[in-house]
């Protein structure tokens, strides 16, 4: 049996890189899956994708900082759905790389925290009904590396998957009571869009081949299926002894 039969997923940053790999990981393992992200047209491959192999996704196009698109988005899953038993936010912006904290733009600090933390805030306040209704659900945290054990090339970025980290501390006190289980995962260097432009930007800076970093990047880096496998192991039943921050390559 599929591990993660007719539950219902929803996967914010969806469309591409990991939030996408999971989708359709999850789909492929029997979940009803929920696509939110601003990316029309890589989201609505993705929903196609996992229809073709006999999943089932829908896409919903959002702004993850406006709290009443989000708010809207999820009643409209509630017409539809329950509950929710998994939880992943995974959407998130990368600006203000390679910056020192004297140039850090003010418009680019703002743009990534009010993705990457305040829409994982607007994100979980909003399901948090939907996942009451569970009677076990799952809430997957995609923070990093950078700002939890270490540096990165945006301050931005860093503060924001900082926060991102903290924020499960709290959730796991309100949400557990009701059975949520709440994981922080924190991927490494992965081959994800974000992470190739920012290896483009870097190779720029620098003065190099920029082609030829993302074509070495590619090669180096891990695939996001293989973090798209820890989140379900961690949204299935066989990661519920899982506790506290994990780490991918």
């Amino acid at each position: 049996m599929n591990r993660l039969e007719d539950r219902i997923a929803v996967i914010t940053g969806g469309a591409t890189g990991i939030g996408g790999a999971t989708a359709e990981q999850y789909a492929a393992e029997g979940a009803i899956v929920h696509i939110l992200d601003a990316n029309v047209e890589d989201g609505q491959a993705t929903q196609a994708r996992i229809r073709d192999e006999g999943g089932q996704a829908r896409f919903h196009e959002l702004d993850i900082r406006d709290a009443d698109q989000v708010r809207a988005t999820f009643e409209r899953i509630g017409t539809t759905d329950e509950q929710v038993d998994i939880l992943v936010c995974s959407a998130g912006v990368l600006r203000g790389a390679y910056a020192g904290i004297e140039d850090l733009a003010e418009d680019d600090w703002d743009a990534t925290l009010d993705t990457n933390l305040k829409g994982t805030y607007l994100t979980t306040r909003f399901a948090a009904p939907l996942l009451r209704q569970a009677d076990k659900s799952v809430v997957l945290l995609i923070a990093s590396g950078a700002g939890v054990h270490g540096g990165s090339s945006s301050y931005a970025y860093a503060a924001s998957k900082a926060g991102v980290h903290g924020m499960r501390y709290n959730l796991e006190n309100d949400l557990g009571p009701s059975g949520s289980r709440i994981h922080v995962v924190c991927p490494g260097g992965i081959a994800t869009p974000l992470k190739l432009k920012n290896v483009a930007e870097g190779a720029q800076s620098r003065g190099e081949d920029v082609e030829a970093a993302v074509v070495g990047a590619r090669q180096s880096l891990g695939d996001p299926k293989g973090v798209a496998h820890v989140l379900t192991f961690l949204a299935s039943t066989e990661g519920e002894y899982v506790r506290g921050t994990i780490f991918t390559r």
